[in-house]
């Protein structure tokens, strides 16, 4: 049978045949894909022409492309569609890619021509765009081992194989206590109708009667948030934040340890203190004092404001009968009573204006004011049921496909995230990206979201337009390839359009009387975009500091033990814990992408508030010069210079903190 992989894919839009291939496809076309490479980057080494752009970069970029194609179906599948001949795949792979990518980087003929480019760099007639993708090249390689000799350079390939097997290791372990929890729920006291109706979802899913409760996020906040059961929120919340940290087979603290002191040996083969500094060399940061200083300035406020929120609840706890002191699986419960007694907000009678399919509406609708993008319905076989696709054109020209896949289920890992598929480049013809949203939201007839869910939607669609409007030569710098504390700014930023009245007055409309968001009720919401900051700030920022402390200085024998001494050393309030806790910390441990990166979204939330500000200051959300501005010196620029430079052609300036403690209802 022939491996629907390897094929020419006479689809639309050369879209994946996902009907035509099968698990067994996917470990014969990886073999094949890996062959194709090696053979394309022996011949650029061996090549008998003096180095060129063309016979060594342009010829690198285009070296991967089977690779880069089986890899785009795979690994979208083994996150958000696993199973247990995937996750083993997975696991055999890890070592294998990572040995693929040391041969490359080894490959001492290849890095020579590679220098002898860059020595020869101002003679070459570069454009900016080539002359930044050879730079970048060139210190992909350095920062990855390309100088090292003998037995440096193997200890250093055998630590990025190891690495790769813990990564891996670490999410699987995860995707597992996530998916083997769950708790019947027979008392549903305090629980609104949408909670009832996802736990009832869940129980399908997962072949029970009734209703259950899982660690899905989407389902385990409301509860925390609702239940008027204190002992069941209590098993729920210590279960959620056990994960990974349950002893057995797929406990994550030997794991996590083993991952820290390995990054701390890379770093010093590679000539650097330690792995924060050699993480942070090519961030906007630079620095760990750089991002401790952001930090810092940001927890001092957002802890005072936890704390004096904190006596608030906790005698509301006491008014109903329980003896202090608040614990964390209170918090949340009686934020919500306050929330409500506060701002008269009801998240019950909230969500019925916050349909999923409205909210995406909503996000296209805002894409269309601001850029022009048009999308279509696409009727196509896609990988799940659940997932859904459009065509996305501007002016009658292709701009991407967009695969939305929005619902929590046991094969998905948690979270939510942009991946592609296929990425843009015009490098050999102009190739048009394939982008994937990936979401946890609770499944409902119909779905409603929370305002907190809608908030993600538009967050992950930020990233999906980073990558539709990506117009660059080299996939190498398209769309997301940025520095890693700029790569959230689109996506912080285009959460700034769900608060934009009109949005949600048009897109927020009740799902049974199709009636818009009575304005009191907008301007409640609107109005209570602040609640519990302190507590939001305080979970975020703890975990920024834990993964910061980790990386900068001697990788620590017990990361449980550094952890609790970190967050003593914080004062973290005892009645909030960090957000994502070392043993589920999947963002720092399941790969090197945000390890000593956590920080980023503060980072990044410094500029979105900013560059927010560039549209109100204009006194209109959706002017289209400054949303020109901000597609040609950002969303469609990739890589193609430094952040800080880019944010300055757009913005004129970099800004300070002081937006950021506004936005979040900070400030003194």
């Amino acid at each position: 049978m022939t491996n629907a992989l390897l094929s020419d894919w006479q689809t639309e839009f050369q879209l994946p045949p996902f009907q035509m291939i099968r698990d067994e496809d996917f470990a014969p076309a990886f073999e094949a894909a890996l062959d194709a490479g090696r053979a394309a980057y022996a011949a650029i080494a061996e090549c008998p022409e003096p180095p060129t752009f063309a016979n060594t970069i342009a010829a690198m970029e285009q070296a991967d492309d089977l690779l880069d194609r089986v890899a785009g179906v795979f690994f979208n599948l083994a996150s958000s569609d696993s199973n247990p001949t995937r996750e083993a795949l997975q696991r055999d792979l890890s070592p294998k890619l990572s040995a693929y990518s040391s041969e490359i980087v080894n490959n001492k003929a290849l890095f020579q021509r590679i220098e002898a480019l860059w020595d020869a760099r101002d003679t070459l007639d570069l454009d900016a765009e080539q002359a930044r993708v050879l730079m970048l090249y060139r210190r992909m390689f350095l920062r990855a081992g390309a100088a090292l000799e003998g037995e440096e350079s193997a200890r250093l390939t055998e630590i990025k194989s190891r690495l790769a097997s813990l990564g891996t290791e670490f999410t699987q372990n995860l995707l597992a206590d996530e998916r083997d929890w769950m708790m019947p729920l027979e008392d549903l006291a305090g629980l609104p109708d949408f909670v009832i109706s996802s736990a009832k979802a869940a129980a399908e899913e997962r072949g029970q009667d009734g209703h259950v409760l899982t660690l899905s996020r989407s389902l385990i906040v409301p509860f925390l948030q609702f239940s008027d059961r204190r002992d069941l929120r209590e098993i729920a919340y210590e279960a959620w934040v056990a994960r990974g940290a349950n002893g057995g087979a797929t406990d994550n603290r030997a794991i996590a340890a083993e991952i820290l002191a390995l990054r701390a040996e890379r770093a010093q083969l590679l000539g650097y203190e330690n792995f924060a500094r050699y993480k942070l060399e090519t961030e906007m940061a630079g620095a760990p004092d750089a991002v401790r200083e952001l930090l810092m300035q940001v927890w001092e406020p957002a802890r005072a404001k936890a704390l004096a929120d904190a006596l608030t609840l906790e005698a509301m706890l006491q008014a109903d009968g329980y003896a202090a002191p608040l614990e964390p699986w209170d918090w949340r419960y009686y934020a919500e009573k306050l929330r409500r007694a506060e701002h008269d907000i009801d998240e019950a009678a909230l969500k019925p204006y916050l349909a999923l399919d409205n909210m995406i509406a909503a996000a296209f609708d805002c894409a269309n004011r601001l850029f022009g993008l048009e999308f279509r319905p696409l009727d196509i076989p896609l990988y799940h049921p659940d997932a859904r696709a459009w065509e996305v054109t501007r002016d009658g020209r292709l701009m991407a496909v967009f695969i939305g896949d929005y619902f929590a289920r046991a094969s998905k890992r948690s979270g939510a995230w942009c991946s592609t598929m296929r990425g843009q480049r015009k490098l050999g013809g102009d190739v048009r990206p394939v982008v994937v949203n990936i979401c946890n939201f609770a499944k409902g007839d119909p779905a409603l979201l929370s305002y907190d869910d809608a908030r993600t939607l538009f967050h992950e669609f930020g990233h999906a337009l980073h990558q539709i409007l990506s117009d660059v030569t080299h996939g190498f710098i398209a769309g997301t390839s940025v520095a890693r504390d700029f790569v959230e700014l689109p996506s912080q930023l285009y959460e700034h359009w769900l608060e934009v009245p009109d949005v949600l007055s048009q897109h927020a409309r009740h799902i049974e009387t199709g009636a818009s968001m009575p304005a009191d009720l907008l301007e409640r919401l609107l109005g209570a975009q602040n609640f519990d900051q302190g507590f939001a700030t305080v979970e975020y920022v703890a975990s920024a500091f834990v993964d910061l402390e980790f990386h900068d200085g001697p990788p620590p024998a017990d990361p449980m033990q550094k952890q609790a001494e970190i967050l003593d050393a914080l004062g973290m309030p005892r009645a909030i814990r960090m957000r994502h806790a070392t043993p589920h910390f999947a963002h720092v441990f399941s790969g090197d992408g945000y390890s000593s990166g956590y920080y980023s979204y503060m980072w990044s939330e410094v500029m979105d508030a900013d560059a927010f500000d560039a549209f109100r200051e204009t006194g209109d959300a959706f002017d289209r010069d400054t949303a020109h501005r901000l597609e040609r010196f950002i969303l469609s620029a990739g890589g193609s210079d430094d952040a800080e430079a880019l944010y300055t052609a757009f913005r004129g300036r970099m800004p300070g903190v002081a937006a950021l403690l506004k936005g979040r209802g900070l400030a003194a």
